[in-house]
């Protein structure tokens, strides 16, 4: 299968018009008449993972953040990202990343089809017409009412997360949730508008912690990737849904940090 194909495939699923302005998703590098035949899925296209595909004999390394970001002007050995690329084509693995295209159609229904919200609807609305909204993130009601507490812990469970950092009293009821995978700072707005009693997301800083609950919203900062990282997942099952000849394999990545 070429390149092309396989990007054809991704994009219809989440087509790049949905991307944000200032993202940069797409073709990272690799020629689009290239045969696919593995691919390799990873949350970032770290150094390591970088190295994992090219032990691997991978053809395309296909991963959620992009690689480039924010634009490079060279390519070349004096800047990280450089490196990154010059070991990628010198290899001639592809690298294709899906953000917040992803974000939008993908990642915002699967983390909410994980918390198993009923009655959702979008929670930042990008795109609207007569028939549908899209956006990121989603909003809706619990499975049950729970207090916050138990709420972080469901949270843990469902996204195989160690620990998670909790605004709010945890003793509180919560009932309608908000969830926005990655950095969520922005979308404390969205879940105040919405009248979310909690927001599920990452990145969140002291003082947007200390404000969201000030404004009624506790928050449950499960971290950027530790959420995110149900991409890889949901890839998988749909690359071998869409064309089962594939050799997918999933990247040995952890998260970036650890709690000591």
């Amino acid at each position: 299968m070429l390149l092309a194909e396989v990007m054809e495939a991704l994009e219809q699923h989440s087509p790049l018009s949905f991307a944000e302005d200032w993202d940069n998703s797409g073709l990272m590098c690799g020629r689009k008449n290239k045969t696919i035949q593995k691919i390799l899925l990873a949350v970032d296209a770290t150094d390591e993972v970088i190295d994992e595909a090219i032990l691997s004999e991978t053809d395309l390394l296909l991963t959620h953040h992009p690689l480039i970001f924010p634009n490079v002007s060279k390519i070349t050995e004096d800047n990280l990202t450089g490196r990154r690329l010059l070991k990628l084509i010198a290899s001639d693995v592809a690298c294709y990343a899906m953000h917040t295209n992803f974000d939008v159609i993908g990642m915002a229904d699967e983390a909410a089809d994980r918390l198993r919200l009923t009655n959702r609807e979008v929670l930042e609305v990008l795109y609207e017409d007569n028939l549908s909204k899209e956006g990121i993130g989603r909003v809706g009601r619990l499975p049950q009412e729970m207090s916050l507490k138990d709420c972080a812990e469901f949270v843990k469970e469902v996204f195989l997360i160690d620990s998670v950092r909790v605004y709010g009293n945890p003793e509180s009821r919560v009932s309608f949730a908000a969830i926005s995978p990655g950095s969520g700072k922005k979308m404390i707005k969205y879940a105040r508008k919405a009248n979310a009693n909690v927001i599920i997301t990452g990145d969140i800083d002291h003082h947007e912690g200390l404000d969201a609950v000030a404004e009624g919203v506790a928050v449950i900062d499960a971290g950027h990737y530790e959420i995110e990282k149900i991409f890889v997942n949901y890839m998988k099952d749909f690359l071998l849904r869409t064309m089962p000849e594939m050799n997918v394999i999933c990247a040995s990545q952890t998260p970036p940090f650890v709690v000591i």
